[in-house]
């Protein structure tokens, strides 16, 4: 087979919906299935009682590389304080952080707060109802505009995130050759099956297939709503031509390089839990700094005090932030003189804050750890 011809039939399988969804009769009962699946099996989450904009905003940044379950209460808690888009936008950056303190990825709750600022101030506090306006704002990205569109004013746009994209591989029969399909690819695909009359519920329904369904490893093919039209189980005579096809392709093209896999670092640090009456002692991070500027957390340095009473040592804590993990030490009640991280504050520099007003203050996700362990919070 010439290199043109096969370069053409995976061109084929990149632009049809799915192999087994040829004709508009197998892609109605395709939809069907799985939004009659959706209705009877989603999980009971908030934000999908909502159409409002503001409150499917929120949940759809707060979910970005959270779990589901650490997002839940931060959801309730963030919009007790914070009901609608014009109470975020007068509200400060310290009571944002506040509010987002534990969730980690800080940088979301700074372009959440200047995204609401905009939209009061530029358009009168309503959200733009169409993800090509929604894209105009600060912090929202192709998908997160998708799904404010689809799901808050019916635009018939599909989303793609890792779950859908998981399915679509599983559905098109890719995985069964290792390749991946394109970004471009992954979203025309979606867009191919969106059911027009139900758009958010049917991006709702593709991300809880993924997320709970059509998971990573071991995925429940048994209960699967879509399993029919899935190559994966069902591999057609033509779906092998095509897999053939490609498989040919990659064997003549020159090899892929490998994504590097991302080292991930160690480290030891010590920090110096201080308490009297109904205080504790915390310093506050440059503004300045890149990782959680503003933040307020426990003095810590890279070395414990020295002569370190035995008495001094409390708990040791596992904490990673992006490609660090770090092993925590705290002490309590006793001075840190040593030289502290970089970015990092003096102990010297801090301040008694009362623990009442703690949750009206941005600390860091490691100092609440250390703080609820001790039961101060």
């Amino acid at each position: 087979m010439s290199a043109s011809n096969s370069i053409a039939a995976e061109t084929r399988l990149a632009a049809s919906p799915a192999p087994l969804l040829s004709t508009g009769e197998d892609l109605g009962a395709f939809r069907r299935a799985l939004l009659r699946w959706y209705d009877q099996h989603r999980r009971d989450l908030p934000w999908r009682e909502t159409r409002d904009p503001y409150r499917i905003w929120l949940s759809e940044i707060m979910l970005q590389q959270t779990r589901v379950a650490a997002v839940l209460e931060h959801y309730r808690i963030f919009l007790e304080r914070f009901p609608n888009v014009h109470a975020l936008a007068a509200a400060s950056e310290e009571a944002v952080l506040a509010a987002w303190s534990g969730l980690g990825y800080y940088r979301r709750a700074r372009m959440l707060h200047r995204c609401a600022q905009q939209i009061v101030e530029q358009h009168g506090g309503c959200f733009p109802q169409n993800a090509e306006t929604l894209l105009d704002l600060p912090g929202i990205g192709r998908y997160t505009a998708a799904a404010i569109a689809s799901i808050a004013f019916a635009e018939p746009v599909a989303v793609v995130d890792g779950n859908v994209e998981r399915v679509l591989q599983r559905l098109l029969g890719i995985q069964l050759i290792g390749i991946n399909l394109t970004t471009p690819q992954a979203w025309a695909h979606a867009q191919a099956l969106l059911a027009n009359s139900r758009p958010g519920d049917f991006n709702q329904a593709m991300m809880e297939l993924g997320a709970t369904v059509c998971v990573p490893r071991e995925p429940r093919c048994a209960v699967c709503p879509v399993r029919k039209w899935c190559i994966t189980q069902q591999p057609s005579r033509a779906a092998i031509t095509r897999i053939a096809i490609t498989m040919e392709r990659r064997a003549s093209s020159p090899g892929r390089v490998s994504k590097k896999k991302v080292r991930q670092l160690s480290k030891e640090i010590w920090c110096v839990l201080n308490q009297r009456d109904s205080e504790v002692r915390l310093v506050q991070r440059p503004r300045k700094v890149s990782l959680m500027p503003g933040m307020w957390e426990l003095p810590q340095c890279s070395k414990p005090p020295r002569p370190l009473p035995a008495a001094a040592r409390w708990r040791t804590f596992r904490h990673s932030i992006t490609v660090t993990d770090y092993t925590v030490h705290v002490l309590r009640n006793v001075l840190l003189r040593n030289t502290p991280l970089p970015d990092t504050p003096p102990a010297a520099k801090g301040k008694w804050i009362a623990i009442d007003r703690i949750p009206q203050i941005p600390i860091t996700g490691l100092t609440r750890k250390i703080l609820k362990a001790g039961g101060i919070i």
